[in-house]
């Protein structure tokens, strides 16, 4: 469960703001519920399918299990989860290096706070099991909660609202709350603003590789209300309130930029920072763990403390925190990187995957006529 709670209590809970004040309060708030509810579908259906396969130890297997067992579709599987991974190493990168600067007041040029971002992440990365980073999984979402608390609080309780650079409180006016979407509002920001808000959700990523490691796999589904619960609550709450006293003239993303009190945002954003370290840090040691098990298969040096094995894996985490450093440098905006992200690899790992998972479990329960079988449950369901 603290893994759980690590992944989805996170940061972007701050994209929130901006998200409702593009897509107006209401219909924001519906598509939280929403998202909320068909990640929770799907997550169970991960759980279903590993249950019934229990020799699957990560995502990929499974895409090769779907897809008629073809090892190309292993491989196209792997390119994506591996690239979804370093993507977030690197929108951790970003924020840290943003953290850095804020708190620094811009000493140093934001290339340099993202070289320090990457190697203390790395440093971070090293130890090898899960339960070493369980143990931070727990605090780093208690940190995450009391960060995005104290943001909702200020926000409710300062004088006024910030804003991004160039369009700084007065400059436009009284904060503004719409209900709806603006009129104007393009397709492009809609959907964008939406995004954001599935990325927040859609972690079935990685949910086969802790069910792997679990002792008692069928007690995932508890963890699973638990987390979803928590995070409509908290995700709607911090949304709604910080919106409601920022507007939409002064929201930034992540929304942290949206207090006007320099004091009360150094706070807020401080509490954040186990957060940007530990949830970058749990995604490269999935990415490292799927590669150093693949290749010292069968060597004394997967489960022994070697010089070979120690240095591979401090190998394949510096690969990774290199690659996501130019990530975060390409793209050096939070918003659009997280929007890129969530357009490559949400759909597919949110719901493509476990939409055919969940008519390949059906037809080997009922044959290929379930669907006329049982009805309107199977037309739910594979909806």
């Amino acid at each position: 469960m603290p893994l759980l709670f690590s992944e989805y209590i996170c940061l972007a809970i701050m994209s929130f703001p901006y998200s409702y004040s593009i897509l107006g309060l209401v219909p924001g708030i519906i598509l939280t519920f929403v998202v909320a509810g068909l990640v929770l579908y799907t997550s169970l259906i991960v759980w279903e399918f590993c249950l019934r396969h229990p020799e699957v130890k990560d995502v990929c297997d499974i895409g090769q299990l779907l897809f008629w067992n073809q090892k190309w579709a292993w491989w196209v599987t792997a390119c994506m989860f591996l690239l979804n991974n370093t993507f977030i190493q690197g929108l951790h990168i970003l924020t840290g290096a943003k953290y850095l600067n804020t708190m620094s007041d811009h000493s140093l040029c934001t290339i340099i706070f993202s070289v320090i971002m990457a190697i203390v992440s790395w440093l971070c990365s090293l130890p090898r099991t899960f339960d070493t980073l369980a143990k931070a999984a727990a605090a780093s979402a208690f940190f995450t909660f009391v960060s995005v608390l104290l943001a909702a609080i200020f926000a409710a309780v300062e004088d006024h609202p910030g804003g991004p650079d160039g369009a700084k409180w007065p400059s436009l006016g009284a904060p503004t709350v719409l209900a709806v979407p603006a009129a104007g509002t393009t397709f492009v920001s809609g959907m964008n603003a939406f995004m954001n808000i599935s990325y927040t959700f859609i972690g079935q990523i990685t949910i086969p590789s802790f069910i792997a490691e679990m002792k008692e796999p069928r007690d995932f589904p508890k963890a699973l209300w638990a987390v979803t619960i928590a995070e409509v609550i908290l995700f709607s709450l911090v949304g709604g309130i910080v919106y409601g006293y920022t507007g939409t003239q002064y929201n930034t993303a992540p929304a942290f930029g949206s207090l006007g009190n320099e004091i009360y945002l150094k706070i807020s954003f401080s509490f954040m920072i186990p957060t940007l370290i530990f949830l970058g840090v749990l995604y490269a040691s999935v990415s490292a763990r799927f590669m150093f098990f693949r290749l010292f298969a069968g060597t004394r040096h997967l489960g022994n403390n070697t010089v070979i094995g120690w240095v591979g894996w401090a190998g394949i985490l510096a690969v990774t925190w290199i690659v996501a450093f130019i990530i975060a440098e390409v793209i050096p905006f939070f918003s659009d990187l997280l929007s890129i992200m969530s357009s490559l690899f949400d759909s597919f790992f949110g719901f493509i995957f476990w939409g055919t998972a969940y008519i390949r479990m059906r037809k080997a329960d009922y044959g290929d006529g379930y669907i006329t079988s049982r009805g309107w449950k199977s037309i739910l369901g594979l909806v």
